[in-house]
């Protein structure tokens, strides 16, 4: 996921990766010398990168917990494998693009491989600052494994126009997390059945959602618990506009005229679901952002929530004794959390990462096998249950691992979960420019939270949509649109 905390440094080289990295090499080394198993790509890529022994390579990495990965496990094992140092550039993730865009145009060659949201990917490919993989996947055998990354990952944020310009890296989605000991309460279930004339049950959809969280509220006071909460900060909440949006029919532009229409009917529904949502959720829930929702539901103080992968694994105490997770609030919630798929049953995939190519780069075959290296099979199932890095599952195998489901006693459910959403999720939107479009939306939600009128809110983000669209040529954007909407995950199927 996006790393939205901070990114403490403290005890970098704990037990548990010092023991990862020993253990990682000395698979990867076996492998390499045993004839009995056929050459992974993993172990492909480490054999060809010995040819570039003595060179450094530069890495582009959200600062914070995400750059454990490359600091710490990733880096020093593929150095120690190949004789290729690694150099970690930590950027905030909302620097990224900018910083990608100036080296790009600088074209100096600082960078060698990059970390890329998927959703900047048009941008970046239509500017040419992303090399084009294909040639290198077969010149180095990596189609095999690429197919093997789940389906809407692989379908939604590899490829523009056809052309591969990363490998999906980071399985973020958004889950929906529920307190299984009350909805399964004998006394909750009682009352909520005389307050509604329903059974309690986890909301399937966002009519269901409103009025099972506010008859929750008014039970669950006594206990000082609130029926749900989200982080309602704009840029957070862009996400889940985007999500809930279109879960509800709704559709971003017209396809024909490429007039923005998220002021529809449906637009305004949703806005105004959401501002009335706040009501049963705990006061100045506007305010909040990822730390301070995370805090509610692992003190137990909320009976529902969504968020990325990391909180149903921080629920259940998985590596938050690790000191760069020190920020993280002790669970209190432990063995009580269930997963479940956010209401309408098409999660956002919200932000991820994918692996990229610089095509400035002066080292660009090693910096290719090292991303190859990275997103194999075999090195990514160890990257994704690194406590601290922050990467989430998004290949099939992550989510069978025997050794990933005996992580905690309900890891089985919440692998299940992130499953379901790989296979249903929803692509963040992506067109050129896509920041200026997001820009308005985060925007819009300020005005939603000051009280503003919906309607106006969202026909002003409208007009604003088509200047941007207009400013950049709308034949030009129309086909970038097409594009996106012609991916498996743009809209609901």
């Amino acid at each position: 996921m996006v790393a939205m905390s901070s990114g403490k440094r403290e005890g970098r080289m704990s037990l548990l990766k010092k023991i990862a990295l020993t253990a990682s090499a000395a698979i990867v080394t076996a492998g390499l010398t045993s004839a009995a198993w056929a050459e992974s790509a993993a172990e492909r890529a480490v054999k060809e990168a010995q040819k570039y022994k003595g060179q450094t390579i530069t890495i582009v990495w959200e600062a914070g917990l995400q750059s454990l990965d490359p600091l710490n496990f990733s880096g020093p094992l593929w150095e120690k494998l190949t004789g290729i140092k690694v150099k970690v550039v930590e950027v905030q993730t909302a620097e990224m693009f900018t910083k990608i865009m100036q080296e790009y145009r600088a074209g100096t060659g600082a960078y060698d491989a990059l970390n890329v949201i998927p959703a900047w990917m048009p941008d970046l490919a239509n500017a040419g600052a992303l090399e084009v993989l294909d040639p290198y996947v077969q010149k180095y055998g990596y189609g095999d494994e690429l197919q093997k990354i789940a389906a809407t990952y692989r379908d939604n944020q590899m490829k523009v126009d056809g052309k591969i310009f990363g490998f999906p890296d980071d399985g973020d989605v958004f889950v929906m997390y529920y307190r299984k000991d009350v909805f399964g309460d004998a006394k909750v279930q009682e009352a909520f059945k005389a307050k509604t004339g329903r059974d309690l049950a986890v909301p399937k959809n966002w009519k269901d959602f409103g009025e099972t969280g506010a008859a929750l509220t008014e039970i669950l006071k006594p206990q000082n618990m609130y029926g749900a909460a989200f982080f309602r900060q704009p840029p957070y909440t862009m996400f889940m506009f985007q999500e809930r949006f279109r879960n509800e029919g709704g559709k971003f532009f017209d396809a024909e005229s490429m007039k923005a229409t998220i002021n529809s009917d449906v637009g305004v529904k949703v806005l105004t679901e959401m501002r009335n949502e706040n009501k049963f959720m705990p006061p100045g829930v506007e305010q909040w952002g990822f730390v301070e929702n995370l805090a509610a539901f692992m003190a137990g103080q909320t009976a529902m929530t969504i968020s990325w992968p990391p909180y149903g694994r921080w629920a259940a105490g998985y590596g938050t004794d690790e000191k760069a997770l020190s920020w993280v609030p002790k669970s209190t919630v432990a063995g009580k959390v269930g997963y479940a798929m956010p209401p309408g049953g098409h999660p956002e995939l919200a932000a991820g990462f994918a692996l990229s190519v610089a095509s400035t780069s002066k080292n660009k075959d090693a910096a290719y096998l090292f991303i190859q290296w990275l997103n194999s099979e075999d090195i990514s199932l160890q990257r994704v249950k690194l406590p601290t890095a922050l990467r989430d599952p998004f290949r099939d195998s992550h989510f069978t691992d025997p050794g990933y489901l005996a992580l905690w006693p309900d890891a089985k459910d919440y692998l299940a979960a992130l499953q379901a959403g790989s296979k249903s999720g929803l692509l963040d939107l992506s067109l050129l420019q896509t920041d200026k479009y997001e820009e308005v939306l985060r925007q819009a939600i300020g005005k939603l939270w000051a009280g503003e009128d919906p309607k106006k809110i969202l026909d002003a983000a409208a007009g604003e949509w088509d200047a941007i669209t207009k400013k950049i040529g709308v034949d030009k954007q129309k086909a970038v649109y097409a594009n996106w909407a012609s991916k498996s995950g743009a809209y609901p199927q």
